[in-house]
């Protein structure tokens, strides 16, 4: 059985921050020319195509990230009570331990979206298998920073 890796895949700002202060990315954008944009650079569906589980926080999943993961089963990390979906479980707990646990499991790649908080728990845990990091060719100068 090939071990499944938990892959942090997100984006980055040249000073090191993956949201704006408000916790927002809408500087992720640019300036509308498309030539440097990932999709052009890597392929993103064949990326998906290997993964079988996302992990996200709760401000993520409100946000609406949902669309690319309707057949994927997604974690989202919450303090609240919520009732889980066909392809949708709502962890109030120890996440670290519950996808280690899916680890275990055949299956494929489990990619860690984010936000902050919940990437922040599993670098603490010293879990994360594979980094993927966009850089944006910007400088917040502030926000939230990733290391």
């Amino acid at each position: 059985m090939k071990k499944r890796k938990i892959i942090l895949n997100l984006a980055m700002s040249l000073d090191g921050y993956i949201a704006d202060t408000q916790g927002g990315f809408d500087w992720i954008k640019g300036d509308g020319n498309t030539d440097l944009n990932t999709a052009n650079k890597w392929d993103y569906n064949k990326f998906l195509e290997g993964i079988d589980i996302v992990v996200m926080g709760k401000r993520c999943y409100d946000q609406g990230f949902l669309e690319d993961f309707k057949d994927k089963t997604v974690y989202v990390a919450t303090s609240e009570s919520l009732v889980d979906t066909e392809n949708i479980r709502f962890i109030n707990g120890d996440i670290c331990s519950i996808i280690l646990a899916e680890c275990k499991k055949e299956g494929k790649d489990v990619f860690l979206f984010g936000g902050g908080i919940l990437i922040d728990a599993f670098l603490k845990a010293d879990i994360i298998d594979e980094y993927i990091i966009g850089i944006i060719p910007t400088i917040l100068g502030e926000g939230r920073p990733l290391f």
